[in-house]
């Protein structure tokens, strides 16, 4: 590339001069290329190990003039090519220009000027991103693509020098971590190490400080193993591979590819070495920190965050900690864990206004919001800007100034906050149970009181101690809301927890969960959301909605609250609803049980909301159709209860009942295995304490029952410990009505247990497990999530081997590693784009065999790779026409099945199958298919035949012919229809299901074969030979069964013209020839010097006549004498026919190396002309050496190897010089 003007003093140094004008010198660094001894291998190493290459391009341009030892770098080049095309240009536009010229100085400043408006030009179309990155990152993306033979499309994020440990030795070198790889490259000495590896198939990623390996990174895949080490900043370096992994695994679970931000705030300054990308995953790490530290929604970006103080008046005291400030809200959290949490929503704020500072109070910042709260923040280090900030988005905050304290504000206008986006509105929505064809209205008994509300209200008040210490608790919370604030805005601190940990008061339950979840926030920024979405949801017919309906009543059957229609419907909305929002997700088992205890604390709306968080933030992955979350954070309990417990992790894991039990643990966070009052208040401690509370109480259960458990010999005796121990933990302060545990019936022996008081239980949890951190569980969960998902791929790779394992003769481990290939060139599309959208690609929805698809592009790369049958340039054609052979519903792409299909008729066919695939890719594929013909159509096939024949008959008479005709046809419906009454609908069945099943191809049902389309096959196949030992004697055969077969074509042309003239019925009884293929038609127009042109040529008996077609009984005759045909004639054009060629039975010789000037270039195809297959392979059998060549068996093995070493893109060689050549290679 051109580059602005730098002097340079020592031009010789490290360089080596290749070409030279009276004005400019091409230099190539020494260690590149060829030569260089001892000192190349040096200049390499050091330019490897020092980043020099990343600054300094392998090649160069300088100016000079005359005899000054002042140089002039003006251009620079990563590739021999690159340069190349620079050093034509300038001599072919200045060199003459410059000749002009007398003075130096005026050379120099010409060149310079030139040099720079070039660069200029070249800036414009430039975009801001790359911009953005400074120059020395821009060099070294370009040094990555080159390297390892990457697109444009793939983008570095950022690189660090380390070693790579190959074997005992280490190498050092660069580290490259772009979007979807992980690349290495070291070049010490000339000896050069190249790695390559896909964040897709990480299935490991540690951080290990060993003997053997101090201070390193630990990366897995399903066949190898690399460690790194000796980084700068390891962690840093260690949090980017994992955020990359992690965008890898949404990818593989969720199609989503990665998009760049391109919204964020540009830089102050130029960051050193920090690429837009970098700063990109950087933002999205920050945000989701903080949207999970203070439960924001997802839509929340942090602007920036401060250290400060806060006033705390309950304490009397300020609080050193952090201001967190986005888009929507101002946020604290202190230093000190549980000392004191702070939400502000800006929808709340009044007043923001500076303090006057002081000694003891510098730089305050009040903030006052509409519920009479005023917020002290001091010790501000830029309050001006912070301000400003704040000014800002409360500029954008909707509805701010209109003085309402409720949340009744509507939001929808808005550009600050926009509503999630609502499902298209159905044509017809069915009539619910409301007036008006409404199916939600806030006249609802669910829509104003909780499900306990309304069926508890007309119970007698209890006046037991049960009541009374009911009361204390909620009299508890009332004193600490009048300390602490109430609504969004309270001040959250230990206090707080350890109210939640002796129960929320069941009045205030459904207030706390939206609070402390943060549904309040989200349902406060979108009213009205939940009521337009029931509208739209209700009357639909989905999967989603079937599935609803069938679980329905299995949702808490023993409460009284859902033995009836009221709480049957809100549950129904909820879940449609909810269904409807996110398709994604759709509807899940575990989620009724969830929502349903919902409801019975919230109204309608609050408890959809709830279920959004549940769903979307607090259990992120668990109810999607692989319960991925939940899987992930089994794995997570195994894990700590292998640090925590480690005896009783050994015996559980050898009875395998972990993850047998876990996993309705977590799904219904205890609901469906726990008495409900006793779960209900491991949920109050979930939505404040989050997912911690689920592990920790877990771990107490398994502690309480350690010794029966390390008793156990079977996996069934310790579920029956377990189930019993959950059955009889109870809640001696519940003041509702006692509900039945329908699981504690079913599970109760003769001597009751004894009962386990849950206060107990979760004081234990806390006491013995409290020390889990939710960064931790963060950091396990990552781990767990890398082997779930690649866990859950190879389950999808083996039920889809095991589908198509009985159709396919390749073996388990073939078809493994053909799948393997097949989902890379999938997952390759996602990311470095395609002709179709990823999501037309991968359907999750699907069976596991019609998930991925590849593109004709994709097929044609692994087809050229894969297929034992090697065309040259033909290749590309050739795999064209298998893919759209392949493409049954001619969408463009194919899943594994067809793909599979395709390769195993080359490599497991016999002889016949083998030309059968061949001759069917050079005719129309789908020819033979018919399509749009309904089952009942074929039902009666035989009667409307009927009716056509009779129909016939009759027209030539006349007289009577109507009636006769309606006559007819009444009878045969009544023949019809009485049959119907007798045969039962079995019948039918039986006969769909024979119809449908896919019948055989014989070769009998191929279509025959014209002239065009012989002359492409003949192409093919000498193209096929053109690289085998025995090419001369396959040259020899094919030939020779060439010209049988034209003799044959000729001859049972004449046969089928004779016989036409004969036929009466031509209309009736005819056979159509297939249009020609006009695919290729550039590469038809045949070298006017091919011999077999030639040879056809001199073999044409006649003109060819107009076409007719012939009975089936001619061309029976025609099948018959395939083995006496005589001579045909045509224009078949081969280029790659070699010169000694020789040609059998063509006009009785053999055939010249010339053809003269009597063989027309593309002369006119015989359209009469035609073959079928049974001639072909009849003609094929004659030649030993054909029969050999598609007999031979072919090992797939070693194309697959060859295959798994290239790069996932051909790379693009544009240098000659040996050391890339070798690199390249």
């Amino acid at each position: 590339m051109w580059i602005t003007p730098e002097e340079v003093l020592l031009a010789n140094a490290l360089w080596v001069s290749e070409r030279a004008n009276p004005f400019f010198i091409l230099q190539r660094r020494k260690g590149h290329g060829k030569g260089g001894g001892i000192t190349g291998l040096l200049v390499g190493t050091l330019d490897v190990v020092l980043d020099s290459s990343a600054r300094v391009a392998p090649y160069r341009i300088l100016h000079q003039t005359g005899d000054s030892q002042l140089f002039w770098s003006i251009a620079c080049g990563s590739s021999r090519k690159e340069i190349t095309e620079h050093w034509e240009w300038l001599e072919a536009n200045l060199l003459q220009t410059l000749s002009t010229f007398d003075n130096d100085d005026d050379i120099t400043t010409f060149v310079k000027g030139k040099i720079q408006g070039i660069i200029a030009e070249e800036n414009k179309g430039r975009q801001t991103q790359e911009d953005e990155d400074c120059g020395k990152f821009r060099e070294a993306e370009l040094k990555m693509r080159k390297l390892f033979g990457m697109p444009e499309e793939e983008k570095l994020v950022n690189y660090y020098s380390c070693s790579y440990w190959k074997g005992r030795v280490p190498r050092q070198g660069w580290l490259y971590l772009s979007v979807n790889h992980l690349c290495f490259y070291s070049f010490l000495l000339g000896k050069e190490v190249t790695l390559v590896v896909q964040w897709t198939d990480v299935t490991q990623l540690d951080k290990n400080d060993t003997l053997l390996f101090p201070e390193s990174i630990h990366v897995n895949t399903r066949d190898t193993e690399h460690y790194f080490s000796m980084f700068l900043n390891i962690n840093d370096t260690f949090k980017l591979m994992e955020q990359l992994a992690n965008i890898a695994m949404r990818q593989l679970l969720d199609n989503e590819s990665f998009s760049a931000d391109h919204s964020l705030p540009k830089p102050c300054k130029t960051l050193r070495n920090v690429s837009a990308l970098k700063r990109d995953l950087d933002a999205r790490a920050k945000n989701e920190r903080y949207r999970a530290l203070f439960r924001l929604t997802q839509d929340e970006r942090l602007d920036g965050h401060t250290d400060c103080t806060l006033w705390t008046p309950f304490a009397k005291m300020h609080v050193v900690g952090q201001m967190f400030v986005s888009n929507n809200y101002i946020c604290f959290a202190s230093r000190e864990e549980d000392l004191c949490q702070l939400i502000i929503p800006l929808r709340e704020v009044s007043i923001v206004e500076k303090a006057d500072s002081s000694s003891v109070l510098p730089s305050p910042l009040s903030i006052s919001t509409k519920n009479k709260m005023t917020f002290l923040f001091a010790n501000l280090k830029d309050r001006d800007f912070l301000v400003q900030r704040i000014s800002d988005f409360l500029q954008r905050t909707p509805d701010r100034l209109c003085g309402l304290t409720g949340q009744s504000v509507s939001h929808s206008n808005t550009k600050g906050s926009t509503p999630p986006a609502l499902p298209p509105t159905p044509p017809v929505l069915g009539m619910g149970e409301l007036p008006q064809g409404r199916h939600y209205s806030s006249s609802l008994p669910t829509a104003k009181n909780s499900l306990l509300h309304i069926y508890q209200k007309d119970l007698p008040e209890d006046l037991g101690p049960k009541a009374t210490k009911e009361k204390m608790k909620e009299e508890s919370w009332n004193i600490h809301f009048f300390e602490f604030g109430r609504g969004v805005c309270m001040y959250r601190t230990s206090k707080t927890r350890d109210l939640v940990l002796k129960g929320i008061p069941e009045s205030l339950r459904g207030e706390l969960w939206l609070l402390f979840s943060g549904a309040q926030n989200e349902m406060a920024a979108y009213p009205g959301y939940y009521a337009e979405l029931v509208e739209q949801a209700m009357g639909r017919c989905t999967l989603a909605t079937e599935e609803i309906e069938r679980d329905l009543h299995r949702s808490m059957p023993e409460h009284h609250a859902f033995q009836n229609e009221m709480g049957i419907a809100a549950l129904r909305r909820v879940l449609t609803a909810y269904a409807a929002r996110n398709p994604g997700i759709g509807y899940c088992q575990a989620m009724n049980i969830v929502t349903s205890v919902l409801l019975l604390y919230c109204t309608e709306e609050e408890a959809f909301w709830l279920l959004v968080a549940l769903c979307e933030r607090m259990l992120p992955d668990y109810y999607n159709t692989r319960v991925v979350g939940a899987l992930v954070d089994q794995g997570v309990f195994e894990e700590l209860t292998r640090e925590c417990l480690p005896l009783l992790y050994e015996h559980m894991q050898d009875l395998g009942v972990i993850s047998t039990i876990s996993l309705s643990w977590f799904l219904t966070l205890f609901l469906s295995v726990m008495p409900f009052d006793s779960a209900v208040l491991l949920v109050d401690c979930f939505f404040y304490e989050g997912i911690k509370v689920i592990f920790q109480v877990s771990l107490a259960v398994l502690h309480a029952n350690m010794e029966q458990l390390l008793a156990c010999t079977d996996e069934g005796e310790a579920m029956t410990i377990l189930g019993r121990y959950l059955d009889n933990v109870v809640n001696k302060q519940t003041v509702s009505p006692p509900i039945p545990h329908l699981h504690a019936l079913l599970t109760s022996g003769d001597e009751p247990p004894p009962e386990i008081d849950i206060f107990e239980l979760i004081k234990t949890s806390y006491e013995k497990f409290g020390s889990l951190r939710a960064d931790v569980i963060e950091q396990m969960r990552f781990k767990q999530r890398l082997k779930v998902i690649q866990s859950l791929e190879d389950t999808a790779k083996r039920s889809v081997v095991r589908a198509v394992m009985t159709e396919s003769a390749f073996t388990i481990e073939e078809l493994e590693e053909l799948y393997v290939l097949f989902k890379a060139k999938h997952i390759m599309s996602c990311y470095w784009g395609a002709s179709s959208t990823a999501a037309e690609r991968h359907d999750p929805s699907l069976p596991y065999l019609e998930q991925y698809r590849i593109d004709c592009g994709q097929f044609s790369q692994l087809f050229t790779t894969l297929a034992p049958w090697n065309c040259g340039l033909h290749t590309i054609s050739l795999a064209a026409r298998l893919f759209r052979l392949l493409d049954h519903n001619k969408d463009s792409l194919i899943n594994f099945k067809e793909f599979i299909t395709g390769l195993s008729g080359m490599y497991h066919g016999d002889m016949t199958e083998k030309l059968k695939l061949l001759y069917k890719l050079h005719l129309p594929p789908g020819l033979n298919a018919i399509s749009g013909v309904s089952d009942s159509c074929r039902i009666l096939k035989h009667e409307l035949s009927t009716i056509t024949t009779i129909f016939l008959s009759w027209a030539g008479n006349g007289k009577g012919f109507l009636k006769k005709c309606f006559s007819c046809i009444t009878e045969c419906f009544i023949v019809v229809f009485s049959e119907e009454k007798v045969k039962d609908y079995k019948y039918y069945l039986r006969m769909w299901a024979k119809e449908k099943e896919p019948k055989k191809e014989t070769i009998k049902d191929l279509p025959r074969m014209n002239q065009e389309q012989f002359i492409e096959l003949c192409k093919t196949l000498y193209n096929m030979f053109s690289e085998d030992p025995l090419e001369q004697e396959l040259y020899h055969a094919i030939a020779t069964v060439a010209s049988l077969l034209l003799r044959i074509g000729e001859v049972g042309k004449k046969f089928t013209n004779n016989g036409s003239k004969k036929s009466d019925l031509q209309p009736l009884a005819g056979e159509v020839n297939p249009q020609p293929d006009k695919e290729d038609s550039s590469g038809e127009a045949g070298s006017a010097q091919s011999l077999v042109s030639k040879a056809l040529a001199e073999a044409q008996l006649e003109t060819p006549p107009q076409p007719t077609n012939g009975s089936d009984e001619e061309a029976k005759d025609d099948t018959s004498i395939s083995s006496y045909s005589v001579v045909s004639t045509g224009s078949l054009q081969c280029e790659d026919i070699a010169d000694d060629t020789v040609l059998i039975g063509c006009g009785g010789g053999v055939a010249g190396a010339g053809c003269g000037g009597d063989c027309r270039r593309g002369s006119a195809v015989d359209a009469d002309w035609s073959i079928s297959f049974e001639q072909v392979l009849a003609s094929l059998l004659t030649e030993p050496a054909l029969v050999n060549y598609f007999e031979k068996k072919h090992d797939i093995r070693n194309k697959m190897a060859v295959c798994k070493t290239q790069r996932a893109v051909e790379r693009q060689i544009s240098s000659s010089s040996d050391h890339e050549l070798a690199h390249l290679t």
